[in-house]
């Protein structure tokens, strides 16, 4: 019950911040998210000892605009569908993104948060191609996609 009403960001990630976004990635999962400016922020407050209201108290403080609770409880759902907080015992129903836009307005949808994620290849599909004459065993290996199947190299690469 205490992640859920004080979120805690998951401690075994690895983070860079770039500006005011910040890249983090998932060592578990092998998956990377930018969080932009709001995600971020509220992320970096996820530190199991405030709840949303008092997130959002600080994030208006330090955005310098009226940050509400519901895109804190929005903030709080995206970072907890990326696994980047520790895990809730309960998931809770709060507004989606399109109803906190109407709510707050189209001028306030800069402030929403956003959190973009992408799976990080294994080795196998990250490693390059290989050039002509280098030693290959299919077709699939070779950039040129010709692997001579006489000679097992590369060849028109």
């Amino acid at each position: 019950m205490r992640e859920q009403q004080f979120p805690r960001a998951r401690q075994d990630c690895l983070s860079r911040e770039f500006g005011d976004e910040v890249l983090v990635y998932d060592l578990q999962r092998n998956v990377g998210h930018c969080l932009n400016s709001t995600a971020a922020a509220t992320w970096r407050l996820c530190d199991g000892n405030n709840n949303s209201s008092q997130i959002a108290g600080t994030l208006s403080r330090q955005l310098s605009v009226q940050v509400d609770e519901s895109i804190v409880q929005l903030a709080l759902d995206q970072l907890g569908d990326a696994h980047l907080l520790v895990e809730r015992e309960a998931p809770t129903e709060h507004p989606s993104r399109r109803v906190a836009i109407r709510r707050m307005g189209i001028a306030a949808a800069i402030a929403l948060p956003l959190v973009t994620s992408i799976i990080a290849p294994t080795p196998a599909q990250a490693a390059s191609c290989l050039h002509n004459l280098q030693a290959c065993t299919s077709n699939a290996q070779c950039c040129s996609g010709l692997c001579a199947p006489a000679v097992h190299t590369c060849v028109g690469g």
